[in-house]
């Protein structure tokens, strides 16, 4: 895992990620499933399955923006490495909206600008390389 010392935190309104939600073009749901997860419980309500209680979607243990960042860049590196094809296409959705939630849209715009080759190696390159993150010795 990364060794550095960013911190990586949610800078965008509800409202804002909300709105990104509903404009995603995401028909496998990867970038809704990312941005969802960052929405609080009365963003979130009419999206989620009906019974879910707010405290059910406050007992979630997956908002950590700095943790998810840096747990799922191990995971496209693997992906990469084991040329998942599917798997790193949808880490390269995933960490694009993780680097947009953190306020990176130079990020995203790089990751949007590199090419695609080898399971989307130069994508993820890109958002490591923004985000200040190591990448491993091959």
């Amino acid at each position: 895992m990364p060794t550095n010392t960013n911190t990586f935190t949610v800078t965008r309104t509800q409202d804002e990620i909300l709105s990104r939600f509903n404009a995603a073009e995401d028909w496998l749901g990867w970038a809704k499933e990312v941005l969802l997860a960052y929405l609080d419980f009365d963003h979130a309500q009419p999206l989620l399955k009906s019974g879910v209680t707010a405290e059910q979607w406050n007992e979630r243990d997956d908002a950590d923006l700095d943790v998810k960042i840096r747990r799922y860049l191990d995971f496209a590196i693997g992906k990469i490495r084991n040329q998942r094809g599917i798997s790193a296409e949808r880490s390269v959705i995933k960490l694009s909206e993780m680097a947009w939630l953190a306020g990176r849209d130079d990020v995203v715009a790089a990751m949007h600008e590199a090419e695609y080759p080898n399971y989307g190696e130069p994508k993820i390159r890109a958002f490591a390389s923004g985000m200040g993150l190591d990448w491993p010795d091959e």
